[in-house]
């Protein structure tokens, strides 16, 4: 997968992907990161990429020209060709309409960025990642441009650079072969919905704090029992907004229930 970053500050990104298991997916060539610098797609001698907003405001704005330059040249396409497509396909539920590259614009106006997005885009073979800056983009960005709008919570960054490492990173992890185990990934928190629940590993003892004696029992069966279990327990003790969208079985149910009978009973 091939991710391409719009950025002002290229520099920020030195060594956040140069470590641990992203290093090694892109050495295994799993994933491929380019960044590139929005400077160098300016047409005037000062490379300005910013300019004051119209009818005042505070903080500037970035251009639009150097921005649909740098995206236009990278992927290869006039955006004009397919980005009416894209929008009809928003308007339209029963539309089956995927832009070729989608173009995410990272702002805190966008789509909140969970585990399920992730998994949406890590179905493409490439993203395109906007970082903006400053006040902001040019609203022409948005519009004729960005084929998405992403953030990663309800808060306001300096710029865009952060939430597109966060993205590469999530998104990384579900591609086959990244992580080390096949099934790691779906074992995540939110992967299934809930958290995940505890670890443990050696010692067995630690300060006379014990690991619960099913992890060390050799019975899978009731090992994956537990850790359902616990995974529903921690799920209703620190998210139980959760529990409103996840899968559960009646047996899950019933454990909730409990778990809330135990709860009303202490009074908690």
């Amino acid at each position: 997968m091939r991710f391409d970053i719009f950025t002002l500050f290229p520099e920020i990104f030195a060594g956040v992907f140069d470590e641990s298991i992203l290093k090694r997916a892109r050495a295994a060539r799993l994933i491929e990161i380019f960044l590139h610098d929005i400077r160098a797609y300016t047409a005037d001698k000062h490379h300005v990429t910013d300019d004051y907003a119209y009818a005042g405001g505070g903080g500037m704005v970035m251009k639009p020209e150097p921005i649909f330059a740098a995206v236009e040249a990278v992927l290869g396409l006039e955006v004009r060709d397919w980005k009416s497509e894209v929008g009809n396909a928003r308007e339209s539920p029963t539309s089956n309409f995927q832009p070729p590259i989608p173009i995410i614009l990272l702002t805190p106006q966008g789509r909140v960025f969970d585990q399920v997005v992730a998994r949406e885009l890590a179905q493409y073979p490439r993203l395109a990642l906007i970082c903006g800056h400053y006040e902001g983009v040019d609203e022409r960005v948005r519009e004729h441009l960005a084929t998405d709008e992403i953030s990663i919570g309800d808060y306001v960054l300096t710029g865009g650079e952060i939430p597109a490492m966060v993205i590469v990173d999530a998104v990384a992890r579900l591609i086959p072969g990244v992580l080390g185990h096949p099934s790691a990934a779906a074992n995540d928190s939110h992967a299934s919905g809930l958290l995940e629940g505890p670890h443990y590993t050696r010692p067995a003892d630690f300060r006379g704090w014990q690991v619960p004696e099913i992890l060390l029992s050799g019975n899978h069966a009731q090992v994956e029992k537990w850790r359902r279990r616990e995974a529903l327990r921690c799920t209703f003790e620190r998210r139980p907004d959760l529990l409103e969208r996840a899968e559960l079985s009646e047996e899950d149910r019933q454990f909730l229930e409990a778990l809330r009978e135990g709860k009303r009973n202490s009074g908690s």
